[in-house]
């Protein structure tokens, strides 16, 4: 199927005219289309593009601060660990202390308390031997007055000071022993 140039130039030609083609009027359109592209590239597609890269870079800007808002809230997460942590450790420290510290106090009230009640025994002791030296004073008088009665009833005889003071130490002697 060689169709001559020729021939094919002519089907083009009379096609054309038959559907009103104009090569005036085409020409004008591909003129106007191509000033009206140049015009929109320049004062529509241009600001619009660059519009779009200004929401662009804000969107990846927001993503990045976004990750460092992580990031910060994962180190601030983990500060709050940190120092709940070291609250607790002092605290138990400090409950720790208290104890220890009450123990010492217990122990030195303990401590304390023993030593008022040796106070207390040898005070009482002292106390005691004292009111047995007493007793035994009263004792050895009254003795030694029973004795010198006695003597001076058995014997019917008034005793002189000599011999009261005689009988009585030999009665403290012999109570002593």
């Amino acid at each position: 199927m060689n169709i001559p140039i020729f021939l094919a130039a002519n089907l083009v030609t009379e096609t054309a005219e038959n559907f009103g083609f104009d090569v005036k009027i085409f020409l004008s359109q591909v003129i106007s289309f191509v000033i009206v592209a140049l015009l929109l590239k320049q004062f529509a597609y241009k600001p619009i593009l660059a519009v779009l890269e200004e929401r662009r870079q804000r969107i990846a800007e927001g993503l990045l601060n976004a990750e460092k808002i992580k990031q910060q809230l994962a180190e601030a997460e983990q500060r709050y660990q940190e120092i709940l942590a070291k609250g607790n450790g002092e605290a138990q420290k400090m409950i720790d202390e208290a104890r220890a510290s009450a123990g010492v106090i217990a122990e030195r009230k303990q401590q304390e308390a023993i030593v008022a009640a040796e106070q207390i025994l040898a005070k009482a002791r002292e106390a005691s031997a004292l009111e047995h030296e007493r007793t035994m004073s009263q004792l050895k008088r009254e003795l030694g007055r029973l004795v010198i009665d006695t003597t001076a009833k058995v014997t019917g005889k008034v005793l002189t000071r000599d011999d009261q003071r005689r009988l009585q130490e030999e009665a403290s002697r012999q109570v002593a022993s």
